[in-house]
Order: structure tokens, then sequence, then C-alpha cells
């Protein structure tokens, strides 16, 4: 199951579903909700728009559609949804694949929990700075203009996969009506998550096999957050890949296919037989 990152689609994936297939795996990859083709609903209090209801929509694919415990493999914001959804659906998950695996709680210290006002308070104070951000100007300018190329030269070390089919992925649902929206919904919720749906306590309370792919050159997320990770989960394998940056999938799909191919023999992950959906 090929779990996209932040801003990118399903099609993310072009050069890894054919060879995975080809080694004898039911492959699917998903557009999560608020991009690609996927649905771009506006902030919610009562389901707000986070890694946990991007692993209960994973969770009800997988029931719905694969009917089967799968393999996930994510890139980036992907990966978190992966790890949420083996730790909240871990009958669901066999093994997880995080290339790589970012969450800016990863360097920030320890805090005791705050009193009710104050979460409150915080709370109020940014849906009011998301509501006020003028998404509505600033997204189409990005999807229409040489920022956007700009933009994702920046995940990757080597610029010559960015290439047309890459910016229309990112720019086509960017263009939609709901974009902004969406955005704003998913900067609250990102933000207002609870403790527990951060990567260390995740990590901690995962008990699938963790494979962790992080570029040696990635200028997104600085490879010393790799370094955190240990800490929470010692069991997990970590592996630099050298001058790749942060979708190092798409970057060298070669090299990413090969050692995630290697890894799952390793650990005895067969794959399974096609489910017909």
């Amino acid at each position: 199951m090929l779990i996209h990152g932040f801003g990118a689609a399903s099609g993310h994936w072009r050069h890894n579903a054919a060879t995975l297939a080809a080694a004898g795996w039911c492959v699917y990859a998903i557009d999560l909700v608020g991009f690609g083709a996927s649905s771009q609903p506006g902030h919610r209090r009562r389901h707000p728009l986070d890694n946990r209801l991007w692993a209960r929509q994973l969770q009800a694919f997988l029931e719905e559609v694969v009917q089967a415990r799968a393999v996930l493999v994510g890139n980036s914001l992907g990966s978190l949804v992966a790890i949420t959804c083996a730790v909240f659906f871990p009958s669901w998950v066999e093994a997880v694949v995080a290339a790589p695996l970012p969450d800016p709680t990863l360097l920030m210290p320890m805090r005791r929990r705050r009193p009710r006002w104050r979460r409150r308070l915080r709370s109020q104070m940014v849906v009011l700075l998301c509501t006020l951000l003028p998404l509505e100007l600033v997204v189409p300018l990005i999807a229409r203009t040489p920022l956007l190329a700009l933009g994702l030269r920046s995940a990757y070390s080597d610029p010559e996969p960015v290439d047309l089919e890459l910016r229309r992925l990112v720019a086509v649902p960017a263009r939609r009506p709901g974009a902004a929206r969406a955005l704003r919904a998913m900067s609250i919720g990102m933000a207002l998550r609870p403790r527990a749906a951060t990567a260390a306590p995740l990590l901690e309370r995962m008990a699938q096999p963790l494979l962790v792919l992080w570029g040696s050159d990635d200028r997104l997320v600085p490879v010393r957050i790799s370094e955190r990770l240990k800490a929470h989960k010692p069991d997990l394998e970590l592996s630099l890949l050298p001058r790749l940056g942060h979708c190092p999938h798409d970057e060298r799909p070669t090299l990413f296919n090969g050692r995630v191919l290697q890894w799952l023999r390793e650990r005895n992950q067969a794959p399974g037989a096609p489910v017909d959906a």
C-alpha cells in the first residue's frame, strides 16, 4: 500500500508501483483526503484533517478494497500516516517502510500537559491565524507560476525528476476550488493534534517492523531528525541513501525499490495473492 506525501498524490509512485507488482506484490496507491482527486473538505472540529483521519481512511480502504493485511510504504506525510495506521489499526498492518519520517515534534522537548484554558486559547489562536492567512490567493499563485517548480526542486537533490508530469501531478489538485480550504483545514488539524498522534509516542507504541529510508541530502527534513527515531523504537532499521533528497522513491526509484524488496525478503515478508476488488 503506497501512501504519498504532502502536496502529492498516488501518481507520485509512478516509478515504483510497476516494479513492486512485477516482484509479485499486489500494489495499491491512494489519494489521501485533501490531496489528488480526493475530496477537499474544510475544517471540522469533530473530525479534524490530520494523520488520525488519514489513518482511518487507509484502514477503511484496506478493509473494504484490499481485504487483507498490508505492508505500508509512505513518503514524508504518508510515512506518518502509515505508522499512525499501524498503531491504531494493528490487525491491518504487517510492516511499514517510511521514506522519510518527518514530524517537527521529534525536535521539541517534552512538556507537561497545559491547563485546559491554555489549550483552549492556543486552539483559538491557531484557528484565527490560519483563517487570516490569504490561502485563496497564495495557493493559486504557487500552482500557476514557476514558484511550484522551485518548491519541488527543493525536495530533490537532482532536479531532473522535476518534469512536466510531476508539476502537473501537484498543480492540478492545487487549482481545484477547495484546495485552499483543505490546506487551511489540515494546517489547523496537524497543529492541534494531541501528543498521542505525534511521531514519538506512535513509534513507542508501534509493534510492527519498520524500515526508515532517509536521503542524506534532504533539505526539507534534516537528516539529524533520523537520529532521534531509535530512542522511541530501538528495533527499527535506518538506512541513509547517499546524495538523495526528500523523495528518494522518485529520485532514484531503482535504488529505492531494491532496498524495499530486499528488506521485505529479509523479514520473510512474501507477496500475498492479489485480491479481486
